[in-house]
């Protein structure tokens, strides 16, 4: 199985549709089965109506309820929505797609995570991590996930954007431990996204996820690079001089994990978010 996540930053970034464009070629090149995004967001004022690929039978968005969430309806100019787009005029893989909204950014965006799966959803869930609740609080964090069916086996997808672990308002630790009792200890469950906490740092988030029983596909793979998502300053980590690796795959069982590359860092794919991408090559 082939994974991909990546904090898009979406909308946010200059010459989006470029940037967009490469993202799509690539997905069609590396035909991943599963992608996790964090950071898709789309305008406020944009019509809150479903794009036409979404109804189309080879590329279906996944619905509740004839709906997305209530909170998180879906609008023309969704970030990853465009994408499956262009995936599809491309002639690209059939994917279902599944997201919710975590907050609003300055009446302009909403943003929240998403799934693009291969396999049809058995389950969608959106839920709450953070303690402050409110739509228009950055700290606000939503997590998604989508039930699969691979192999005959129910796997359980969670795309996740943590906060971080000294966080005044909304520190890390309480998120994690909400994320966790969650998790269905009979499935395999895969944990993607932006965590927010620096895996070169012990005893802080990344340690504590370790400790709740989750396996880094980084460090169980045969092959890897050095893994670094962030180099330098972005939001969240004003004056930071050092390459991060916040960005992880994980799982809550020890599989056969093949490849493990950092991808849209600039030698690997061109760079396309403030955040650059993680794959991996998993054995099922």
């Amino acid at each position: 199985m082939k994974i991909l996540t990546l904090n898009a930053h979406a909308w946010r970034e200059e010459n989006g549709e470029a940037k967009l464009s490469h993202l799509a070629e690539t997905i069609i090149e590396k035909d991943y089965d599963i992608i996790a995004f964090q950071e898709v967001n789309q305008m406020i004022q944009i019509e809150s109506v479903a794009p036409s690929c979404l109804t189309k039978e080879a590329v279906r968005a996944e619905f509740i309820n004839g709906d997305f969430l209530a909170d998180g309806v879906t609008r023309y100019n969704n970030y990853v929505a465009i994408l499956l787009e262009k995936i599809n005029a491309l002639g690209g893989p059939q994917y279902y797609y599944f997201w919710d909204k975590a907050k609003s950014l300055r009446e302009t965006y909403e943003e929240g995570c998403g799934i693009l799966s291969k396999y049809p959803f058995k389950e969608t869930e959106a839920f709450l991590v953070s303690g402050v609740t409110d739509c228009l609080s950055p700290k606000r964090r939503t997590i998604v996930r989508g039930t699969i069916e691979y192999q005959g086996e129910l796997i359980d997808l969670y795309s996740c954007h943590l906060g971080w672990w000294h966080d005044e308002i909304d520190p890390a630790k309480p998120q994690i431990d909400k994320l966790m009792a969650k998790v269905n200890k009979d499935r395999l469950s895969f944990l993607m996204g932006d965590f927010n906490n620096n895996a070169h740092i012990r005893n802080e988030g990344y340690d504590y996820l370790i400790g709740k029983g989750l396996e880094d596909t980084y460090t169980l793979a045969e092959e890897k690079d050095e893994g670094a998502t962030v180099e330098g300053e972005i939001a969240g980590w004003d004056g930071n001089k050092e390459s991060l690796r916040i960005d992880l795959i994980l799982m809550n069982k020890v599989l056969n994990v093949k490849t493990s590359r950092v991808i849209f860092n600039g030698q690997y794919k061109e760079v396309i978010s403030d955040h650059y991408g993680v794959e991996a090559e998993i054995e099922l």
